[in-house]
């Protein structure tokens, strides 16, 4: 299988997502899961040939998702728990640091779904229509997790 390191990347974000439901807030559950969802639909496209759906996919869910931690200010607690890796300390909040570790995980996502496209897909027409359909996806995707958050009962 030629796209064995994007369907391990795309598992791996899966996980990462996953793994944050578990040392995160009990209430973010949902969330978490709910965001894995879109990392395993690209090996299932990859797996049914739809190549060009799943790079596209993978260039913008990851790139919707680190522009959501953006504006929400996340990047500053994820940048603490790496430097305190780095260090060679304990990081104080697992979740900050598997945040940081699925940003990482997105941007090489990104970098080789964008890699296979200009390989594969670049010069055949295909490009805006594909854009386009991807970009509605991803943004009604993103946009049902924003609005259930912000319509989630607060719990202290």
């Amino acid at each position: 299988m030629i796209h064995r390191r994007i369907a391990t990347l795309a598992l791996a974000l899966m996980m990462c997502f996953l793994l944050l439901s578990h040392f995160d807030s009990p209430q973010f559950f949902p969330f978490h899961f709910y965001e894995s969802l879109i990392y395993l639909a690209i090996p299932v496209m990859l797996f049914y040939f739809e190549d060009r759906w799943a790079y596209m996919l993978g260039i913008l869910a990851p790139v919707a998702w680190l522009v959501l931690l953006f504006a929400i200010g996340g990047f500053s607690g994820m940048w603490r728990q790496l430097s305190l890796v780095f260090h060679f300390h304990r990081p104080d909040f697992a979740a900050n640091l598997l945040g940081a570790v699925a940003a990482v995980l997105s941007v090489v996502m990104v970098f080789l779904c964008a890699n296979r496209w200009r390989r594969e897909f670049s010069g055949l027409g295909k490009t805006a229509s594909t854009f386009a359909i991807s970009l509605a996806i991803v943004v009604v995707y993103y946009g049902v997790m924003v609005f259930w958050f912000l319509k989630w009962p607060v719990v202290s």
